[in-house]
């Protein structure tokens, strides 16, 4: 006859076992959506453009660029039952004498439901200013894109990258 102990850990073991079962399958099940794997729809993102200039000037010792964009996106295929919320952010990336790449974030959002992944923005004004730290952003391209961060409720995290365009920053302050 076995003891209450030697029971009590074939019940614990066994529970720990189908927990790892459980996990296994839930892994599965997501690993097709994040991979893109089969025949589901890929966001899209139809317009990511900058419309105005609204400053660039140096200020504090830095180059600081104001400007405002238009974007429109369909991020509602991201969305599944393992995913909490996106972090979609516009990024620009610029090359510079100082550095190869430069990449400053100019808006984000928070998108936590499938009814707010369609995203619309005509002339908006960006939250944060394209900062460059060694005044070279004058004479400069720019490229502009929509990233958005996937945040799962379990499993692993990884971003996408959207469409884009890319502006050419004046010579001259303004």
């Amino acid at each position: 006859m076995h003891s209450y102990w030697v029971r009590l850990n074939a019940v614990f073991f066994y529970g720990l076992n189908v927990l790892l079962g459980l996990a296994v399958m839930t892994w599965l099940s997501c690993l097709q959506q994040d991979l893109a794997l089969g025949s589901h729809p890929r966001p899209s993102v139809t317009k990511m453009e900058m419309t105005e200039l609204l400053s660039l000037r140096s200020h504090g010792g830095v180059d600081r660029a104001l400007l405002s964009f238009d974007l429109e996106a369909d991020l509602e295929p991201t969305f599944h039952w393992n995913l909490k919320q996106l972090f979609v952010f516009v990024l620009a990336e610029y090359t510079s004498k100082s550095n190869v790449l430069n990449q400053v974030i100019l808006w984000d959002k928070i998108v936590e439901t499938e009814g707010d992944a369609k995203l619309n923005a005509t002339s908006a004004y960006i939250k944060y200013a394209l900062v460059d730290q060694a005044n070279e952003l004058r004479n400069t391209t720019v490229d502009l894109y929509l990233v958005w961060d996937h945040m799962p409720v379990t499993g692993r995290l990884y971003m996408d990258r959207g469409f884009g365009s890319d502006f050419k920053l004046p010579t001259n302050y303004r």
